[in-house]
């Protein structure tokens, strides 16, 4: 699938996204993953992120525009796309954090881009697109947050409610809901395995016969061989 997942810092992006990237991945499938659209972005040595969060805020804005479009052509160019957050985080945390000057967030998104970025991507007419918006409740983010803070923490817990508000306006307001490719997870209950499951089970109708058939091959659950007896396609497990 080519999956754009948002929702608030804590929902459980990163973990599903982990997941069905392992799902894939044990299928020998290549996996184009890209969760570093927070500020500051997440792959980068330490010492830069500790330098970026200090850039002037016209280059905040400049770079991040550029790694927003950038992913359109990502999703364009790749079967198996996992991204985070993308244009929506961006708009809604630059909208409620860009004023404070203890977060590094910048003021003064330019809000139309984010239907244009769509627009791009449904032009091109993709199979197997889907928009998940992961959520949980507002107790379950807050533990979370105290139990693993981020280094650079971006999110409050009092502004929970009102993050997820938005979250949930943002996606109403997308091009990619109004043309039926929303899934919704709420990972307040479940674990790693069930909320991946609950994905592979809501995407069923938005994907092509051919992930379909994909999901149904039986998979050794370690390393294994490809091998071809009578013109049958096999995976058989390695030897120890």
């Amino acid at each position: 699938m080519r999956c754009v997942f948002v929702g608030t810092e804590y929902s459980g992006k990163s973990t599903l996204i982990d997941g069905l990237t392992a799902y894939y991945r044990q299928r020998s499938l290549r996996v184009h993953g890209d969760d570093h659209f927070t500020i500051p972005d997440a792959t980068l040595s330490p010492e830069s992120r500790a330098a970026y969060v200090h850039y002037p805020n016209d280059v905040k804005e400049r770079m991040q525009r550029m790694q927003l479009q950038y992913h359109v052509e990502v999703l364009r160019n790749y079967d198996h796309v996992m991204i985070s957050g993308w244009h929506i985080e961006e708009a809604i945390y630059s909208e409620m954090y860009g004023e404070d000057p203890d977060n590094p967030y910048y003021p003064r998104y330019y809000y139309r881009h984010q239907r244009l970025y769509e627009v791009q991507v449904l032009e091109a007419r993709l199979p197997d697109l889907v928009l998940i918006h992961v959520t949980a409740s507002d107790e379950k983010i807050r533990q979370r947050m105290a139990a693993e803070p981020h280094e650079y923490q971006i999110i409050k817990s009092a502004d929970v409610p009102a993050l997820k508000t938005r979250f949930a306006d943002e996606v109403d307001k997308s091009l990619f809901t109004h043309k039926g490719l929303l899934v919704e997870i709420d990972t307040t209950d479940s674990t790693p395995q069930q909320s991946l499951d609950e994905l592979l089970l809501k995407s069923e109708p938005l994907i092509t016969q051919g992930e379909l058939a994909l999901r149904q091959l039986p998979v050794p659950d370690g390393p294994y061989d490809v091998v071809y007896e009578n013109g049958v396609r096999r995976l058989v497990p390695k030897s120890q």
